[in-house]
């Protein structure tokens, strides 16, 4: 290393061409990182789906999903198994462990899937995809009517997917586009009952000699000569008029010949229609088509949504004034990002300028504090190479890792600039002060490097998703930090050579401040002065390192915030699920989101004239619903995006006006798919019988209402309800009555799917579209549950009878949702704490107060409850965290130990670790005096970032101490001494450079701010702390241990050296004895060696 050092003297050109080369290629790097919001966290997920139209949630409980969880329970990798039995649907999710290979699990699933081979005839096949947090759309558009266009918007369904979906699905960085709202084009034939009972036909002959004439079967092929004939039936339907020409029976008269035929057309009407939309869509009262994208991953989504602009504006240009229809984006994450990063960007950039201002009243020296300067935009921008290299992103997280670089970089430069200082303040000439002063510490500037960046090992090593959001931090920290390192020991030399001192050879002095430096030499004399006074008394050093590492760990104990999971952020965008009773209609289900829009239109800001208003109630950008069977989803954003909380209340009062609702609203967390950044608890209730769970769930709502009142804020969604089920008609087939009438169950069913809903026939290629062919009666759907018993039964005979002769019809009631998790049924309790209470004090309640009473209490046989979701990800990230805590402090040990060739003086230092954690704390508990700020993960990283900077300050106290021992020798009280004397100025100037550079951070809130503001505050008040504390401890200590250890070493060094002076006489003495035996062999003859005679020089 001395070489490099003298080398980068000796060529500053090269130094500057290197510099500028890491400048270039940095600068190059930046254009190809993709930019996000916030890192890929990839959570092996796989989502299975299982289309049944028309069948029961039991139903798709028994025949679908229970086979399928059969068959896929012991895939290998697979942690948790969970579904979602729903009308007419399947959702079985998988998910893996951290680092599972995704082509394979997929490989696996698909394999197992093809054991169930005994799917129901109107089920389709499953269909598989891989799920992660990157399905968090980064745009949402919303299709609506323009001006003087009256038709339904759910219409619209097959020109948004065959114009808009595919126009914006063409965008580079897309991966997917999903729509909402729509309905689907289909061909219904609608038949007259009296008709069929006329011809004496049923439903179930209708439908059976539909899908048998729907045929298009290839038979082989037929050679004729040279050519080769494909053979095809080519028997599918292509219009209406080929349904309704289909003959469903045909007799002949044997006496006259002719023929009678019954087609489709005699008995009904074949048309195209709409199926009736499963949710209704509204934004800003308006109704609309939702539509989201969702990126690729790795994808820069800055270039993505300017393609996605681009195709609406051309949309809107081009092919929808035709058809009276506008699209209007409501969401774009870029506004987001663009905010968070510029607030970064800001937080750099007046960091950089603070830090250099405090060099400039340190050093007194333009040139000093350029030299110093220059490692911040090296080391900065020639972090961006590796984040290329690494396949990192520009985000949220990984900007806020570069910032707090700012303020770590500079510090090796400082040490070395402040030493080569020193020695040209002593008259040393520019070249030998530059290449001294950075031979003398870049020792202790390495190991303060290495202790910075190796703590972060663990980090990087952790698999689960928090670790992955974690490494932006450390990668730009790391390579900031080690490129700093190059920069202090060959740039810092080389220019201090060219700029340090003027142009001549004299020494250099300091211009004087003189308030600033009166406090300085008073605050220097008073530091002496207590450090002799302590350092004579070995007793009072002893109390002096008690009391403070006794305060220290006091504090940390007392002010420590109980534990939080991540930060939701603060994103403009105000998210809310609303759950009624079950068995609600879609009517009644957008009547009640109808009531939400109430108090959400008068916010609107277009229909404000007035800012602010009167009541102080913030405006409103843009309110949306979804309202759909059993579930209202609901959006606000807000025109000031730091008022958008204040929302959240509003949303919430609207929601406990309604009956038997429960509602969950919140921001919108920046995190996506099991990240937990939504604070949301799941206490799941588990079991094989659903009456039992129901019941034990239940009692845990009172419970956890008396513990957590909703009035205070709490809010409860239980999935997927409270209840045994929606209102439900059973239809039972009384079998005696049906023989009478040569009706089957078969025929009764299909009569009555048809009559009431629509019975689905097949599926239809209709020009390039698919399109489901449709049975209905004449009535498009029954209004009453009485209706279910005048439906008209077509027997063979010719009569027409109502159902409630072929059946008893009974009204109960029946599940709406079976939730399964790992193959139990269960109900879950989704528990969302105010604000205010952390994580871990709503866990410990819920544990205390709900799970524990209930255990006592005694819960039916079967049943039994578990916690998932947040709490689950935070007992785990928080078990990982105190292991990489202490793997930290290990790794730290380790490194100074091969520095200083000692187990005792690493012990030294790590003393100043607890003085740290005390000033973190504080730093926390400062933050939230002015804003509420708990202890998240994110927060928690500042404690191990704090690990490997704040011992930086007592290493380089004890190796200046040692260097004074072993190398000037001077005796241990002296050397103490000058070497405090000498490093309080870098101490005070490298902590006060590094909290400068990173005081923005912590001061200016705004977008994405929440994210590191807590992390911020933990090192800010670590190493304000540190500083001064570690001034006042490791003198203490050194006076305690020094002597001891330097006379033990000096003792192994003496015996070390009599041993080598041993071993080097016993080395000279056989050299000479070797060489007189040479000697004599040459004037001694053969046969006078034989014969034992010696030679005449004896």
């Amino acid at each position: 290393m001395n070489g490099l050092i003298r080398l980068s003297i000796e060529r500053p050109i090269a130094v500057l061409a290197a510099v500028l080369m890491v400048v270039m290629f940095g600068v190059v790097a930046l254009a190809k990182i993709p930019i996000q919001l916030t890192p890929d966290v990839r959570k092996p997920v796989i989502s299975l789906e299982t289309i049944w139209p028309g069948a029961a949630p039991a139903e798709i409980e028994r025949e679908i999903t229970n086979e399928q969880e059969e068959v896929l329970k012991g895939l290998e990798g697979l942690e948790e198994i969970s579904s979602e039995s729903q009308d007419g649907r399947s959702r079985i999710t998988l998910e893996f462990a951290i680092g599972q290979d995704m082509s394979r699990a997929l490989l696996l699933t698909a394999n197992r899937l093809d054991r169930v081979s005994d799917y129901p005839d109107e089920a389709d096949q499953p269909s598989i995809r891989t799920a992660s947090s990157e399905d968090n759309p980064i745009a949402w558009i919303v299709l609506t009517h323009a001006d003087g266009n009256t038709k339904p918007i759910h219409t619209y369904g097959d020109f948004a997917e065959d114009v808009v979906q595919d126009r914006l699905e063409r965008v580079q960085g897309v991966a997917r586009v999903n729509m909402f709202g729509a309905s689907n084009r289909e061909m219904v034939v609608r038949v007259d009952p009296d008709a069929m009972a006329r011809f004496r036909l049923t439903v179930t002959d209708v439908v059976n000699t539909m899908r048998a004439a729907n045929s298009s079967v290839s038979a082989g092929d037929i050679d004729e000569g040279k050519r080769r004939y494909v053979v095809r039936t080519e028997g599918e339907f292509r219009s209406p008029q080929d349904v309704s020409d289909v003959v469903i029976r045909s007799q002949a008269d044997e006496a006259t010949g002719r023929v009678a035929r019954v087609t489709i057309g005699d008995i009904g009407t074949v048309t195209y229609d709409y199926s009736d939309p499963t949710a209704r869509i509204r934004v800003n009262g308006q109704p609309a088509i939702a539509i989201n994208t969702v990126r690729e991953t790795g994808a820069n989504v800055i270039e993505t949504m300017d393609g996605i602009r681009a195709a609406i504006s051309e949309l809107n240009e081009q092919r929808l004034p035709q058809q009276r229809l506008q699209l209007e984006q409501v969401y774009d994450e870029t506004v987001y990002i663009d905010s968070s990063i510029n607030l970064v960007q800001q937080n750099i950039l007046i960091g950089g300028l603070l830090a250099a201002f405090i060099l400039l009243i340190f050093l007194r020296s333009g040139g000093a504090t350029l030299i110093v300067s220059m490692a911040i935009p090296v080391s900065v921008i020639g972090a961006f190479v590796a984040m290329a290299f690494m396949g990192r992103s520009l985000n949220v997280i990984s900007m806020a890792g570069i910032a707090f670089a700012v303020g770590m970089v500079v510090d090796a430069a400082i040490v070395v600039l402040e030493n080569i200082f020193r020695l040209r303040e002593k008259g040393l000439s520019r070249t030998e002060a530059a290449y001294q002063g950075a031979k003398q510490v870049w020792v202790a500037v390495l190991v303060s490097a290495l202790t910075t960046v190796m703590v972060f090992i663990p980090i990087l090593l952790m698999d689960l998703e928090v670790g992955q959001l974690f490494r932006d931090i450390a990668v730009a920290l790391s390579v900031s930090v080690m490129l700093s390192l190059l920069v202090a020991i060959t740039v810092i030399p080389a220019l201090s050579k060219k700029l340090l001192g003027g142009n001549d050879e004299t020494s250099v002095t300091r211009m004087r401040i003189p308030v600033v430096d009166n406090l300085a030499e008073g605050f220097h004399a008073f530091v002496m002065h207590v450090t002799r006074v302590v350092i004579d008394n070995r007793l009072l050093s002893v109390m002096c390192v008690v009391f403070l590492c006794g305060t220290a760990a006091f504090v940390t104990w007392k002010f420590l915030p109980k534990l939080e999971y991540l930060p939701d952020g603060n994103r403009n965008l105000i998210f809310g699920v609303v759950l009624p009773p079950p068995g609600y209609n879609l009517d009644t289900m957008e009547g009640i989101a109808t009531k939400f829009e109430e108090e959400m239109i008068p916010l609107l800001q277009k229909n404000n004239t007035e800012e602010p208003r009167a009541d102080g109630k913030p405006l409103v950008d843009r309110f949306f619903f979804v309202a759909t069977r059993g579930i209202t989803f609901l959006g606000a954003a807000a025109v000031d995006p730091n008022r958008v909380k204040e929302l959240i209340p509003i949303l919430q009062k609207a929601a406990l006006k309604e009956p038997g609702t429960f509602g969950l609203i919140s921001q919108r967390s920046l995190f996506g798919r099991g990240i937990g950044g939504s604070r949301s608890i799941e206490l799941n209730v588990m079991g094989e019988d659903l009456e039992p769970i129901l019941g034990t769930a239940l009692q845990a709502v009172g419970l956890i209402e008396q513990a957590m009142p909703r009035s205070q804020g709490t809010q409860l969604r239980p999935k997927p309800g409270l209840e045994l089920g929606a209102p439900e008609v059973r239809v039972y087939p009384n079998r005696v009555k049906l023989a009478d009438n040569n009706v089957t169950a078969r025929q009764l069913s299909d009569t009555l799917d048809a009559f009431n809903d629509g019975l689905r026939v097949a599926e239809i290629t209709v020009g390039n579209k698919r399109l489901n062919l449709m049975l209905k009666g004449p009535d498009s759907q029954v209004t009453e549950t009485q209706g279910i018993s005048n439906l008209p039964v077509s027997t063979p005979s010719g009569i027409i009878l109502p159902a409630s002769e072929l059946a008893d019809i009974v009204v109960t009631s029946g599940p709406t949702q079976i939730n399964h998790l790992e193959r139990l049924r269960t109900v879950t309790l989704e528990i969302r704490p105010p604000d205010a209470v952390p994580l871990e004090v709503a866990l410990a309640t819920l544990q205390t107060e709900v799970i524990d009473k209930l255990e006592a209490q005694g819960m039916p046989a079967g049943v039994q409850l578990r916690l998932t979701g947040t709490a689950d990800s935070l007992n785990q990230t928080w078990a990982h965290m105190k292991f990489d805590l202490l793997i930290a402090i290990i790794i730290v040990y380790l490194v100074m130990a091969v520095l200083f060739e000692s187990l005792v003086y690493p012990l030294v230092i790590m003393l100043s670790v607890p003085l740290a954690t005390a000033g973190g704390v504080l730093g926390l508990a400062g933050m939230n005096q002015f804003t509420f700020q708990p202890l998240d993960m994110l927060t928690l990283l500042g404690f191990v970032i704090l690990i490997g900077i704040v011992v930086n300050n007592a290493i380089l106290l004890v190796h200046q101490t040692l260097f004074h021992i072993r190398e000037e020798a001077m005796e241990v009280t002296a050397a103490i001494l000058e070497a405090t004397s000498n490093r309080i100025r870098p101490i005070f100037m490298s902590t006060t450079t590094s909290v400068f550079g990173m005081l923005p951070l912590v001061m200016f809130p705004g977008a994405g701010s929440e994210l590191y503001r807590g992390l911020g505050s933990v090192v800010l008040g670590g190493l304000s702390l540190s500083a001064i504390l570690t001034l006042a401890i490791i003198p203490p200590l050194m006076a305690l241990f020094c002597a001891a250890v330097e006379r033990n070493r000096g003792e192994r060094l003496e015996r070390k050296a009599v041993k080598d002076a041993d071993d080097n006489k016993d080395r000279t003495s056989t050299a000479v004895d070797l060489t007189n035996d040479a000697k004599a062999s040459n004037t001694t003859g053969p046969n006078e060696l034989l014969n034992g005679k010696t030679s005449p020089a004896e």
